[in-house]
């Protein structure tokens, strides 16, 4: 089982294709996944396979299959980050940042005020634009698709407020609850 996770992850990086000298691309690396994911599926009906092995390597599979969207999307970018420690880096500079910036040493409040759009910033950063570019681009978008947008995270926003003060100020926020339902049944007159 091993040996089959290895290899897919040697085709997930693209290694695969780059020994065979073709070119790494969102096609190239589905079309490489998806006959390595037939393969796989061929191994299953193997009789010399144990039951524990049938059963790891028939879920093996079901999750690649469902994942693939998901795994074949970062070929075609070349600034996308590759792996999960890249990823991961990519987090921690944006979150240095922030602590340069504000010389704060927890970034949640920021994360919680901007949102992701934090992220898309430092991607674009990263990618070479200059604040002019970028306040360009900025620029292009229509004022009604920035508003939808805007509200989109703003909701998220609230979500993740509401689930951060559940969490963290429980009794603080079941009492704000409280009071705003014993107001509601007053005002309507459900309460005597």
């Amino acid at each position: 089982m091993h040996a089959r996770v290895v290899e897919t992850e040697r085709i997930l990086s693209g290694d695969a294709l780059r020994a065979d000298g073709l070119p790494v691309s969102n096609a190239s690396v589905g079309q490489r996944f998806d006959s390595w994911c037939a393969a796989l599926e061929a191994q299953v009906q193997d009789a010399a396979l144990t039951p524990s092995e049938r059963q790891c390597l028939e879920h093996f599979v079901h999750v690649s299959r469902n994942m693939r969207r998901q795994l074949i999307q970062c070929y075609d970018l070349e600034q996308l980050p590759r792996t999960n420690n890249d990823m991961e880096g990519f987090i921690r500079s944006i979150k240095t940042r922030y602590r340069r910036i504000s010389g704060r040493k927890n970034w949640n409040r920021y994360l919680l005020r901007y949102g992701r759009r934090v992220a898309y910033y430092e991607a674009q950063v990263r990618m070479g634009e200059g604040p002019a570019e970028i306040a360009a681009r900025v620029r292009a978008v229509a004022h009604a698709r920035w508003r939808t947008g805007r509200a989109e995270q703003q909701a998220r926003q609230e979500e993740q407020l509401k689930q951060y003060r559940v969490r963290h100020r429980r009794t603080q926020f079941l009492a704000g609850l409280e009071a705003r339902w014993a107001k509601t049944t007053l005002r309507t007159g459900l309460l005597p």
